[in-house]
């Protein structure tokens, strides 16, 4: 199964945010859906974006980074069948809780899906997680806590910005657990694999 299928991505605007693989999955979707017109857009100062992808949208900020782009979401998605914005950064750790005035995602949104790196877990919150103290919080323990399928159900659920998850790196960490705890549409993968290991719908 294609990880579009698996997440459903429909044409129209598809925000990835969260920690763990988003511009991995981001251009992964793009890959699989190249015989249509696909953009890439950026909302926030994140990564570098690999090359030989799809057309990519966004203000240059230096050193390969982009910014929002200056065309309306509305103008993008009219130029596009497929429009994958990748919402917000996580300065490379596989977990991350956000602020009250993140991400910004786009009212054009049609889907948000979260991205989990499943290598945070088994962790002291305060290594694994972009705002380590926003997370513990969320979690309702301290920073210095191990970060457990329960605890980052527990944010994914209290935050709830998001319609799917994508469950990463199950080829290094189990996220078994994590899966059987989340009440949305979930998918347990390994996109460095290019392997979807469970669909929780």
């Amino acid at each position: 199964m294609l990880f579009s299928e698996a997440l459903e991505i429909r044409p129209g605007l598809t925000a990835v945010m969260g920690s763990g693989g988003k511009t991995s999955l981001v251009c992964r979707l793009a890959d699989e859906r190249s015989a249509a017109r696909v953009i890439i857009a950026l909302q926030a100062r994140v990564g570098t974006v690999a090359p030989g992808t799809p057309a990519i949208v966004g203000t240059p900020c230096g050193d390969g980074k982009f910014g929002p782009p200056e065309q309306s979401w509305a103008e993008l998605c009219a130029l596009a069948d497929y429009v994958l914005v990748e919402a917000d950064g996580s300065r490379g750790l596989p977990l991350k809780a956000h602020l009250s005035h993140e991400p910004v995602l786009p009212q054009e949104a049609g889907q948000v899906i979260a991205v989990l790196g499943l290598t945070g877990l088994g962790r002291p919150i305060a290594e694994a997680a972009h705002r380590p103290e926003r997370y513990a919080g969320l979690a309702g323990c301290a920073p210095e806590d191990i970060a457990t399928p329960e605890r980052a159900a527990r944010v994914l659920e209290a935050e709830a910005l998001h319609t799917r998850v994508l469950l990463n790196q199950a080829d290094a960490a189990d996220g078994t657990a994590l899966l059987a705890r989340l009440h949305c549409p979930a998918v347990l993968a390994s996109l460095r694999k290019g392997e979807i290991v469970s669909c929780s719908f």
